[in-house]
């Protein structure tokens, strides 16, 4: 039987407190995404053209410790992320988002620890968007390890964080 691995959106009550201010303790900045593309946290989906987003500061790690009594010490990370500025149904389905880049999966022990990491570079091509399945595989070999309570899919350009997923 192969695991599933069902990525987290940025939780609903902690969109709610972005929107009012960010980590970083600055006021919620909207603004028309006219291109469309960018990679949103909430829904675990690409922006489209005319869309009403903003680029917020988050702290998913600590936030999480905050939840668990864990204490992320250096590990804590704060930063840029985007969201709808309004309301949000959250994602429509599970499967592994933003797969069609380099990403980092970054393993968390229950502490709130560093465990490591993985480069994970999917299928690349005109035709391809990426290969979930590669990062399947890579959660698989991550959540093996029973120290592993938690894996943060980043980007590897920007260092940005994308989404988590958890032990089952």
């Amino acid at each position: 039987m192969t695991p599933t691995h069902t990525p987290r959106p940025v939780p609903a009550r902690v969109l709610r407190e972005l929107r009012t201010a960010d980590d970083a303790g600055r006021p919620l900045a909207p603004f028309t995404d006219e291109e469309g593309g960018a990679p949103l946290r909430c829904c675990l989906r690409r922006s489209a053209p005319g869309e009403a987003i903003a680029l917020v500061s988050y702290a998913p790690l600590r936030r999480w410790a905050a939840e668990t009594g864990a204490d992320p010490g250096a590990y804590d990370e704060q930063g840029p992320v985007f969201i709808h500025a309004g309301d949000c149904p959250g994602p429509s389905g599970t499967a592994l988002p933003f797969t069609d880049a380099h990403r980092t999966l970054r393993r968390y022990s229950a502490e709130g620890r560093i465990l490591g990491g993985r480069l994970v570079t999917p299928a690349q091509g005109p035709e391809s968007a990426g290969d979930p399945e590669c990062f399947a595989t890579a959660l698989t070999e991550a959540f093996a390890d029973p120290r592993v309570a938690l894996v943060h899919v980043r980007a590897v350009e920007y260092g940005c964080f994308l989404y988590e997923v958890r032990r089952a």
